[in-house]
């Protein structure tokens, strides 16, 4: 009887609202002066007028006819539910003073296979050397070596290559940075042009003549201005053998900061570039420059079919322990490895640097007489004080032994008679001259060398392949394979000390801004290239092919180099000059515009209802973005502290923040929202607007619980903002309605309160929100969300996390710290500022947040209620201004009473975990490490996981602490080349989400000592704070807005243990700016630690052992290929069957071909 009468009121209250809404447009109608003339007498010139006036009723009532259906089925819907809320089914309070929400309660599940938990306990064998090992094992002492200063003496018998000859293969390179004291235009018009056009001539006047390049971003620029003839000389050259392109990326990537999808993507746009260009493909890797080097980069280049890889910049102890037992060649192995399938052989350069005077032997002071740049009368010169001297029949035997004792004794370093001398610098070879200095001298002393028996020596120049198949063939192994007897290495080589206790741990942060800004930009390539793939094959699905605009993929070609050019080991370090850093900022930019565009036309297309209504226009888009873009200009200009803009989408909170007012115009504004992760995701969404009259429905037409409350200009100034829970399918584009209504029930109010410091501040807010305001008192005060109070609300045992400030000074002495080297001046000091800080407490049915205002920084924690994923953890964004403060340094330490010892966990590029120890023998400035995604801690029964949307440098100093440095203000270069400090500081927002979970009662403390794992949530928790949703606010059109739809792509749910990495459009063979017909899938199977407590993550959540059906995967589109290829696409698999499952092991990074239409 009670139903029957709810359903009699509601049905009457709808009846009510349409003749209400009939009524009030009939008025509209009846005073609109257009539609009203004297007599009833319509001018002709009005005809049309009333024609469009009718068309506009004629919507009206259509959108009221929806609205009243809406609300029809959600009353019935509410009625057969039966709400539970004292109003029945509105948000309410509950007695404890909690937020309880109407929204979405349906269930969820996880269903994680025990064999998918496997991966993460199984044994595994142990490699001939881990580096956690090496690190324990070494004193880090530097004791005097003589002339190989820190090293040892090296001693040889004069008979031990009489059976076996020393094959010595003397490699000539340039090391080409694109950008660092020059822009990447600036070094190529000054420089690598001219070593290029040199190259074409003088390597071809004599065809024992080698050479080796690595950069592409150079190469291609070069291929693109040289003429038809020195582009088949260049061709002519590679061919031959004569010249080898050694890794082919992009760039020579940085391996501390760079995220794995960028290090991939920079490694595909090159490889593809060689591979429609000049039909190579690398085998050998050359990585001389990164400041130390990440167990990621060996992996990747296994998956891309590389058989061997060289790398230099590694703490000088090991280096020194490594040629003391001879292992500076190993088979390099993953820690997570359950067999060898990712070995890979690794050559370690053994000395300090890869210039000439620290690659022929152990003596810089006679190595340096062979690097023949340096002869009297030139530019440059040994700081030895010997000087090279040209080679001539009357000194040839003299100096050819001088430098056959070097070769013998750097010889004895390594385990076979093959010897590697690299060749080069810096931007050599750009002088025509100096070929002939180097090539023509050297190739005296390998005559001679050769024509003497007696010295038991095969000199050549070489290529770094040509190196290391001679290793393999002494060894009777296949190339790639291990030779009998070299060791198996597993581990990284951070942090890198160049000499004394200079760490270069400093640019873990350095300019953060711009990491930031990197990986905002690569969220935007990858939304971009999966919405671009789909929108094509849909496209070619309904016949249109020829109407999307196709053009489009040029702008994501110009972004992937962008982005590529960006992970430059100056770049996304943050170690190039201020001009250099604007440039790249420039050029990020403008690819973020691109690529907002690629957006913006494929959500066009997708979200259409009908596709034969789709019309693209270039000059009048159908959709907007957001406008954080403004931000950042703002930010790369500079802005004064009291011009600072408002935080852009980076720097907001978890969904995404709308960056501009939702203009209400018309009484419904349309607003499309993408999904960019590969699983269905609850979050509260914000939007600007310029109304607190706001009601949001899903496309279906059902309310949503609005939070109204405060955007905040500055401590004590405030706009309005509504935030309303939205439930987004994977990868999908969900369509929104916002109207301005008057005040509906489910539209409510956030409480703020406001802490004053009694400075004469006062609060100025927007009616209808209202501000409460006190003085500030030192009391201390506590936050508790869903699942982590900083004590859990389902668990007694409280784990306390003191948030701290704290400021790195830098030495008083002749070291200082500078964009490199952190060389703190002792141990950190509290923040401290005389005023107590503006604090800002704001309570809401959807989120609660409090925001203390600093001095230097502005600290927002904010806690969502919502279930899932968004609701388990504590979001964290600290925007950061330290450009007042001179040589310093801002941390953010967590303090708890997690017992966690001195052992700590950093991500490897976002790709693996890394167990870390914490050592006093080293100082402080040497247990920091890099943190591109995430670091925890963890004891038996809890693990606490800061992740982070940005990389910077992270320690745990003290048992239970965390530290993460938040930005560096240095004023002195420190002597490692660049020639200047860190001054150009930005105003930059740092943004965290800080996670806790509970060890399951049965399984306490699984991890190994070398490998650990994230849990399937803290794997989501990444990848939302990394990929946010992105908005697109239909613009109002003149001729209305056709009917739309929820774009959803997936047919079948995606394994939640596989993360789709990229769907990349490959580009066609014959225009390296128009798309082929193939797309490139590339998944990264993720490896779980299923030892913590479940929790709600708010989507079902099933694994499958890893296996995946591609063709159920995609709705509406058919498969027409599948083929296995290689991470970089230039090596091809047999096509699979387009039905086939296929199967990934845990860790994996796979890469196919499909042909989708």
């Amino acid at each position: 009887m009670k139903l029957r009468k709810q359903v009699t009121v509601c049905g009457g209250a709808i009846f009510c609202v349409a003749v209400f809404s009939l009524y009030l447009m009939l008025d509209r109608v009846q005073h609109d002066p257009a539609r009203r003339q004297s007599g009833g007498n319509f001018p002709r010139s009005q005809i049309s007028v009333l024609q469009n006036r009718i068309e506009q009723l004629e919507q009206l009532l259509e959108e009221n006819h929806q609205i009243i259906s809406h609300i029809k089925d959600s009353v019935m819907e509410l009625t057969d539910t039966g709400a539970v809320s004292p109003s029945g089914h509105l948000p309410f309070r509950s007695a404890n003073g909690s937020w309880v929400l109407p929204f979405d309660g349906r269930p969820t599940f996880l269903a994680v296979k025990p064999q998918d938990c496997q991966f993460a306990v199984g044994n595994r064998d142990q490699p001939d050397v881990q580096m956690l090992d090496v690190y324990s094992l070494l004193k880090f002492d530097n004791p005097d070596g003589g002339v190989w200063k820190q090293g040892f003496d090296i001693t040889y018998e004069p008979n031990e290559w009489d059976n076996e000859p020393l094959q010595v293969f003397v490699v000539p390179h340039s090391h080409n940075d694109p950008g660092w004291v020059k822009t990447f235009d600036k070094y190529f018009t000054d420089q690598t042009q001219h070593i290029l056009n040199n190259m074409v001539v003088k390597l071809a006047e004599d065809p024992r003549r080698k050479f080796i390049w690595s950069e592409i971003s150079f190469f291609s620029k070069w291929w693109e201005t040289a003429d038809v003839h020195k582009q088949e000389a260049m061709r002519k050259l590679i061919l031959g053998g004569q010249l080898e392109i050694v890794t082919g990326g992009w760039v020579m990537t940085d391996e501390a900061n760079a995220h794995y999808f960028a290090m991939i993507d920079q490694l595909i746009e090159g490889h593809q570039w060689l591979e429609s260009n000049l039909g190579i493909t690398p085998c050998s890797g050359w990585a001389v420059d990164p400041f130390g080097h990440s167990a990621t980069m060996p992996y990747l280049l296994k998956r891309a079919n590389l058989t061997s890889m060289l790398i230099q910049r590694i703490h000088y102890s090991i280096k020194k322990h490594f040629a003391s037992t001879r292992n500076l060649e190993f088979m390099w192995r993953q820690a997570w490895d359950m067999g060898s399938n990712t070995d890979i052989f690794c050559h370690m350069m053994p000395f300090y640097s890869y210039d000439v005077p620290h690659t022929c032997g152990p003596d810089p002071k006679i190595c340096c007489q062979f690097d023949f740049k340096r002869l009297p009368g030139g530019r440059i010169n040994c700081p030895w004080k010997v000087p090279p001297k040209t080679i001539v029949e009357a000194n040839v035997a003299e100096r050819a032994q001088l430098l056959l004792d070097q070769y013998r004794k750097k010889s004895k370093l390594y385990r076979s008679k093959v010897l590697l001398v690299p060749l080069g610098d810096d931007f050599r070879y750009d002088k025509a001259l100096e070929w002939d200095q180097q090539y023509i001298n050297y190739q005296k002393l390998f005559d001679y060398m050769n024509s003497h028996p007696e010295m038991h020596v095969q000199a050549q120049f070489g290529t770094l392949t040509d190196y290391f198949n001679a290793v393999y063939k002494t060894n009777g192994v296949a190339q790639g394979s291990r030779p009998a007897g070299y060791p198996v290495l597993s581990g990284d080589f951070f942090a890198y000390a160049d000499r004394e206790d200079h760490y270069w741990t400093g640019y873990f942060t350095s300019r953060p801004f711009y990491k930031s800004m990197d990986r905002v930009i690569e969220s935007h390539l990858r939304g971009a290239e999966i919405l671009y793939s789909l929108a094509v094959a849909n496209a070619r699905h309904a016949g249109m092919a020829g109407r999307y605009p196709v053009s489009d993929y040029s702008l994501l070609v110009d972004a992937r180099r962008s982005v590529g050019l960006f992970q430059h080991h100056d770049a996304i370090t943050g170690t190039a000059k201020e001009n250099v850093v604007i440039d790249y900022g420039t050029k990020l930019l403008r690819s973020l515009i691109g690529l907002k565009r690629v957006i913006i036309n494929a959500a066009h297309f997708l979200v259409m209802k009908n596709k034969e209504f789709y019309r693209f226009y270039q000059t009048e888009p159908f959709l907007e973005t957001d406008q954080g873009i403004i931000c950042i200009i703002l930010h790369l200009s500079s802005p004064p502290p009291s011009l600072s803009p408002t935080p852009t989408p980076s720097c907001a909170h978890n969904c995404f923040f709308l960056f501009f007012f939702l203009f209400f115009p018309l009484p419904i504004r349309y607003l499309v929202m993408f999904n960019p992760v590969e699983r269905e995701r609850l979050c509260a969404v914000t939007v600007l607007v310029n109304t607190v009259r706001v009601r949001v429905l899903t496309e279906d037409g059902q309310t949503l619980p609005v939070q109204l409350s405060a955007q905040w200009s500055s401590a004590s100034q405030m706009s309005a903002e509504a935030t309303f829970m939205v439930r987004l399918p994977p990868l999908a584009l969900a369509v929104f309605h916002l109207y301005d209504s008057p005040d509906s029930p489910m539209t409510l109010r956030s409480d703020t309160l406001l802490r004053l410091s009694g400075r004469g501040v006062a609060a100025r807010a927007v009616d209808p929100l209202p501000v409460r305001s006190q003085q500030a008192d030192s009391q201390t005060f506590y936050i508790s969300s869903q699942s982590l109070t900083i004590k859990r609300k389902d668990d007694p045992q409280e784990v306390k996390v003191q948030m701290q400030f704290m400021v790195y000074g830098t030495r008083p002495s002749k070291d200082k710290s500078g964009a490199y080297l952190f060389l703190p001046d002792g141990k950190a000091k509290p923040y401290h500022q005389k005023e107590p800080p503006v604090v800002r407490v704001v309570e809401g049915p959807l989120f609660s947040e409090v925001v203390a205002h600093y001095q230097h920084f502005q600290q927002t924690i904010r806690i969502y209620n919502v279930p899932g994923v968004d609701g388990l953890s504590i979001d964290i964004t600290t925007m950061v201004d330290i450009r007042d403060q001179t040589n310093k340094e801002l941390a953010m330490r967590l303090v708890t009473d997690i017992q966690s010892g001195e052992v700590f966990y950093t991500d490897l590029n976002g790709f693996q975990m890394q167990p870390r120890q914490h050592y006093l023998k080293l100082p402080l400035q040497a247990n920091f490490y890099p943190m591109p995604s995430q670091a925890y801690i963890q004891d038996g029964n809890y693990r606490l996981t800061l992740h982070t949307a940005q990389a910077l440098g992270v320690s745990s100093l003290e048992s239970g602490q965390l530290e993460v440095i938040m930005d560096r203000r240095l004023m002195q270069d420190d002597n490692r080349g660049l020639g200047q400090g860190l001054k150009d500081n930005k105003k930059t927002a740092n943004r965290f989400r800080l996670l806790l979970e509970r060890r399951s009662a049965s399984n306490k403390m699984t991890d190994s000592a070398t490998t650990s794992f994230p849990s399937v949530l803290s794997h989501m928790t990444n990848a939302m704070l990394n990929h946010e949703v992105l908005a697109l606010p239909i613009l109002p059109k003149r001729r209305g807005i056709p009917p739309l739809q929820t774009f959803a792509p997936l047919k079948s749910i995606l394994p939640c243990d596989l993360h789709l990495v990229n769907l990349r459009s490959i580009q066609s063979q014959q225009d390296p700016l128009s798309p082929s017909p193939y797309t490139a899938l590339i998944l990264h199977r993720l490896a779980l630690d299923c030892n913590f407590e479940a929790q709600n993550l708010g989507f079902n959540c099933t694994t499958t052992q890893g296996q995946l059906s591609v063709s159920a995967l995609f709705k509406n589109l058919d498969l027409q290929l599948l083929q296995p290829m290689s991470l970089t696409l230039m090596h091809s698999g047999t096509p699979l069957a387009n039905n086939t499952t296929i199967t990934l092991d845990p860790m994996e990074i796979s890469a196919f071909k499909l042909k989708l239409r």
